[in-house]
């Protein structure tokens, strides 16, 4: 169970404890930061050179069965194009049920993680920042999941991700999207800490900042050893489902489904995460 604690800014904790200790921090690619150093800014690459050394062991929803059923059935015999393509958790396992699957990746290093896995090179990726669907041609089914939405950090780059999966989706096509509802309890002065792991070793926290105006919240995922401190970033600009409804509304596409997961659970205010399915109207 997650603790809540109340907490002022956590770097200038970090800065504290590091020059305590003597130390800088480390992030999940092995570079060194001093204390002081501040974050770079976060592009369209950033979390899979951030992630993709141990993607696939901390980055496990435990839904993907469920959710390559239910792209399967409702992509059928089309043609499939997943944004943010990753290591490939939900695209080779389509790819293994015979389904014709594209991908876009912001990240070389995901891309090669999922290039070295079986069946990796047999699926067409284009490296480039998904809000741009920058591909040739177009599809009957395109989708992102796993709130990587919310990785677009502006509602300018959201509404464009939205418009260009328009122009990508052949008449009667769909665009799924999977994201969670916000949970944005438990901020104090617009911070929030929980602890996510602790053993005899180590301490796993994590820390966000919370900005109700832009819908943002930046995230800030430290890992504390005994060799020291890593920070695994994460900004996300969250939407509410009727901000995103509004977004395909711009874009030209009309919502088709929407569930509370992916067992086609019904949607409800209790609900903690969606399964939007937009339609593009045929003609």
């Amino acid at each position: 169970m997650a603790t809540n604690l109340t907490t002022r800014p956590l770097y200038s904790l970090i800065d504290k404890a590091c020059k305590l200790r003597g130390l800088g921090y480390t992030n999940s690619v092995g570079q060194h930061f001093e204390s002081e150093d501040h974050v770079k800014e976060f592009g369209p690459s950033t979390f899979g050179e951030l992630n993709a050394e141990d993607y696939d062991e901390l980055h496990d929803p435990g839904t993907t069965d469920e959710c390559v059923n239910l792209i399967a059935e409702l992509a059928g015999s089309g043609t499939v194009l997943e944004l943010a393509v990753g290591t490939g958790r939900i695209a080779l396992p389509l790819t293994e049920r015979g389904l014709s699957v594209h991908g876009i990746e912001g990240s070389e290093r995901m891309v090669s993680k999922l290039k070295a896995k079986p069946g990796g090179e047999s699926i067409p990726v284009v490296v480039g920042d998904f809000a741009d669907v920058a591909v040739d041609g177009t599809y009957d089914f395109v989708f992102l999941v796993f709130n990587t939405l919310f990785n677009l950090t502006s509602q300018d780059d959201q509404v464009r991700c939205f418009h260009n999966v328009a122009e990508r989706l052949r008449d009667g096509g769909a665009f799924l999207v999977e994201a969670v509802i916000p949970d944005v309890g438990g901020f104090q002065d617009g911070y929030r800490v929980r602890t996510k792991h602790v053993d005899f070793g180590s301490a796993w926290l994590e820390a966000a900042k919370y900005d109700p105006v832009r819908q943002l919240i930046e995230f800030q995922r430290i890992r504390i050893t005994n060799e020291g401190v890593k920070l695994v970033p994460l900004p996300m600009r969250y939407a509410w489902p009727s901000e995103i409804d509004l977004m395909a509304q711009l874009a030209g596409l009309k919502l088709k489904y929407r569930w509370g997961g992916w067992d086609r659970t019904e949607f409800t205010s209790k609900s903690k995460m969606h399964i939007s399915v937009y339609e593009k109207p045929v003609g």
